[in-house]
């Protein structure tokens, strides 16, 4: 097996090895809260405001449905890192095909069972009339698109599992900007209402599937190597793919349960704090796109040296990843902090909103510094495959959070909800760095 060079090999100096892959992330990213934004503002210039209100709905159960399959991407980037490390082109096919298998699996059962899902979702909810009505157009076209999104998941994690990073930059950007333009023209131009919205979104996440597709097969005709049937159905590679996800899956399920329940609490304080800190959540979703950048990089590099066995070199992209990671945390900290109040006037023009926003941004501003490590952490977890540390550290630290919310919320209010908040994201990374002593020993140690 000869592997042709990748932006990851050892020979290109760590430095621009790390911002190789974080650039690129970094910049696909953020071009995904730009498509929210376009989708409300489109819906905004229909006829009431219900039009806004369901396409918000039926984006939150898909959002909820994709994020529990997370971990088709994250599974998929650490086992594909490690064959590529490892030089093993039968593996990175195999790597490839599993994952593509099991999201056609799992999207079935998903058009298999839509109903059932949309009648549990929607009573969840419980939007008024209209806005359902709306929302059940929207939700029956977007689930066809189930099969697309869930297989592109597996392609950007493979594509970032072999160091193609401005491949999935690429993707990315090529699938959003496809979806703003016919949802531009399907709704303002051909009038079609919420229905052409969620037809853009459907008919983008194909497009983005074929150019995924495209991507890896030219990346796997670089390489050369034949498909292995036996290598892609091996019993226990299999197993450890299922065992993977299933812990991934656990682990996102603890996450979603935190933001859940940090809501339902803001909700207790009234309509004006919880939207305040609904506000500040979206600034904690632009720094994680932001920091979630370096940690991919971990996941590919890290990842890469535990499949080659190298300590040295594992060592050195978890060091140099973390360090520029931290740098960010500190430079998005210090933005919060001069320029938050600016930052907040663009949510909202609504001056007891805006108040609510203010007196609770310090607690936003200090979250860089303290969530910067459990992603990382999280990152080189991932790429190294031992997730079930990922998913004791999360049930763990989620279990702290809902005694810390239980204890401060009634005691300090608001702020003492942020603090529970901080205290969970500094448990994950406690949590995992006890874990990581073991897992660096792993990397020669394995057979």
């Amino acid at each position: 097996m000869s592997p042709a060079p990748t932006p990851a090999t050892p020979s290109t100096g760590p430095h621009r090895r790390v911002w190789g892959l974080a650039g690129p992330i970094i910049l696909s990213n953020l071009s995904v809260p730009l498509l929210g934004a376009v989708d409300t503002a489109v819906m905004g210039h229909q006829p009431d405001a219900a039009f806004v209100g369901a396409v918000a709905v039926g984006a939150l159960i898909f959002s909820i449905v994709y994020w529990g399959f997370g971990f088709l991407r994250m599974g998929t980037t650490g086992f594909t890192a490690q064959a590529d490390g490892a030089r093993d082109d039968a593996e990175l096919r195999a790597t490839l095909a599993r994952p593509i298998l099991l999201a056609s699996a799992i999207a079935l059962a998903l058009l298999l069972l839509q109903w059932p899902i949309a009648e549990l979702a929607f009573a969840l909810v419980d939007p008024s009339a209209q806005v359902e009505e709306l929302g059940r157009v929207y939700y029956f076209v977007r689930i066809w698109g189930a099969p697309a999104t869930l297989m592109t998941y597996a392609l950007l994690g493979w594509l970032l599992g072999v160091s193609r990073a401005r491949d999935v930059l690429l993707l990315t950007v090529a699938m959003n900007s496809v979806n703003i333009a016919l949802t531009l023209y399907l709704v303002l131009v051909l009038e079609m209402g919420i229905a052409g919205a969620a037809l853009g979104t459907v008919a983008a996440e194909y497009l983005g599937l074929a150019l995924g597709f495209l991507l890896a097969l030219s990346e796997l005709k670089r390489r050369g190597g034949d498909w292995d049937r036996n290598r892609i159905l091996d019993k226990e590679r299999l197993l450890a793919l299922f065992r993977v996800n299933r812990d991934i899956f656990i682990r996102t399920l603890c996450l979603e349960a935190v933001f859940a329940v940090f809501l339902s609490v803001s909700a207790k304080f009234g309509d004006t704090r919880l939207a305040g800190n609904a506000i500040l959540l979206h600034l904690q979703t632009f720094m994680a796109h932001g920091l979630d950048g370096f940690a991919h990089a971990a996941e590919v590099l890290a990842g890469s040296a535990f499949g080659a066995r190298d300590k040295a070199r594992f060592r050195k992209m978890v060091t140099v990843s973390t360090v520029w990671a931290g740098g960010l945390a500190l430079g998005i900290s210090a933005i919060y902090f001069i320029f938050g109040g600016a930052i907040l006037s663009l949510f909202t023009d609504l001056p007891e909103v805006r108040e609510a926003a203010l007196t609770y941004l310090p607690w936003m501003a200090v979250s860089p510094l303290i969530c910067v490590w459990s992603f990382q952490l999280d990152g080189i977890f991932i790429g190294a495959t031992r997730t079930a540390a990922m998913r004791n550290a999360m049930v763990a630290s989620l279990l702290t959070y809902l005694i810390a919310a239980a204890v401060l919320a009634p005691a300090l209010g608001n702020h003492g909800l942020w603090l529970a908040f901080l205290i969970f994201m500094a448990a994950r990374a406690a949590t995992l760095g006890a874990y990581y002593p073991r897992l660096e020993a792993a990397v020669e140690e394995r057979p």
